[in-house]
């Protein structure tokens, strides 16, 4: 940053933001990657390369930020919405080969397919990767909350036609506000690039002959990304570190459960998720985050499923009943990388008296 400001390469691009995309690309084991302004906005830049527009669909995993639904929206598309798999929380493959078949039969498939990594956890590429192959249908990989995750070796965000990631505040690491675009396709990169900077021609002038964007991200702002790409795998294994004792601490509650780990991958554990049986625990969900809260320590209930939010309720949904089971259940713990034992014990021990006191 010191180095950013001393050269007076702020923004609108620079030396940093050149090298940022290089080791980015780098840590995700993908040729190519674009920084942005947001995740989201990388998600419509990927929706815009694949030519998704008015009338299309695009089927998105229910259980998911409304990001992912809002970029198909910004296109003229259609979000569908596929529930999850009770296993892995992430984008169930039954369900999506059984969509896909029902539309290639129709004569009308989707434009896309995007595929949420959910607080970290990759969704089965292996499965959904074939089934999105075998239909003709281009694969997007949200890998907003997963940076530092893996699936079966290789780091998410290098799935699909375009991987997501994103650098929000809230996330894993942070350019305080910011994401990527990930492709092996440089020349749909380059096409992104040209987006991202309000599509300006080649002239002299300021000539415009394409709809573009004003998406790029700052000079500054990837220099706080390379700093914060160096502690990324520090900070995964403190976001493991606060799952595992969470386990300790909680794990022999009865119908209190952590959010599982998929055999296929390792997670970033971006947000340590618990689910909440409130007839075996003795208490609800929003009982355990209000005792929380009167203790000033946030909790979140899990993403609301999409099918379910009033922008997009109107909307197709397969399935539903696993994401709306997993919401009116589901709680986000405390998560963050600094985060101290004695914090975890005090947060863990609020949890356990009112499993006590229900029961």
């Amino acid at each position: 940053m010191r180095d950013a400001v001393a050269s007076n390469w702020i923004a609108p691009v620079g030396p940093h933001l050149d090298a940022f995309e290089r080791e980015l690309a780098t840590a995700v084991e993908a040729p190519h990657a674009l920084a942005v302004a947001s995740g989201t906005a990388a998600l419509h830049l990927a929706l815009r390369l694949l030519g998704v527009g008015p009338d299309d669909e695009v089927l998105c995993a229910d259980l998911t930020f409304v990001a992912c639904a809002n970029a198909v929206a910004y296109q003229g598309a259609r979000p569908v919405f596929v529930d999850v798999d009770p296993a892995t929380w992430t984008l169930e493959p039954n369900l999506l080969r059984q969509e896909l078949a029902a539309s290639a039969a129709a004569g009308r498939p989707p434009a896309a397919v995007i595929a949420v990594d959910l607080y970290g956890q990759s969704a089965d590429y292996d499965a959904i990767g074939s089934i999105c192959e075998e239909f003709d249908v281009p694969l997007i990989e949200d890998a907003a909350e997963a940076l530092g995750s893996t699936y079966r070796g290789r780091p998410a965000g290098g799935f699909g036609r375009f991987g997501v990631v994103s650098f929000n505040g809230n996330k894993i690491i942070t350019t305080s506000g910011g994401g990527a675009l990930i492709s092996s396709d440089g020349e749909a990169i380059e096409r992104g690039r040209f987006l991202a900077t309000q599509a300006r021609d080649p002239a002299p002038h300021y000539q415009h002959s394409s709809l573009g964007y004003n998406y790029r991200m700052s000079n500054l702002l990837a220099a706080v990304g390379r700093g914060q790409l160096r502690a990324l795998p520090e900070r995964v294994e403190a976001r493991r570190a606060n799952a595992r004792r969470y386990g300790e601490l909680l794990s022999d509650l009865p119908g209190l459960e952590l959010m599982p780990e998929a055999a296929y991958g390792r997670s970033n554990r971006w947000l340590t998720c618990v689910t909440i049986d409130p007839e075996r625990f003795g208490a609800d969900r929003d009982a355990i985050r209000l005792a929380l809260e009167a203790e000033n320590i946030e909790a979140r209930p899990l993403w609301k499923p999409m099918h379910l939010q009033p922008l997009y309720s109107r909307h197709r949904a397969v399935g539903g009943e696993v994401s709306e089971l997993l919401f009116e259940r589901g709680l986000c713990l405390p998560s963050g990388s600094a985060l101290e034992g004695r914090d975890l014990e005090r947060i863990a021990a609020i949890v356990r008296r009112l499993c006590r006191a229900g029961r």
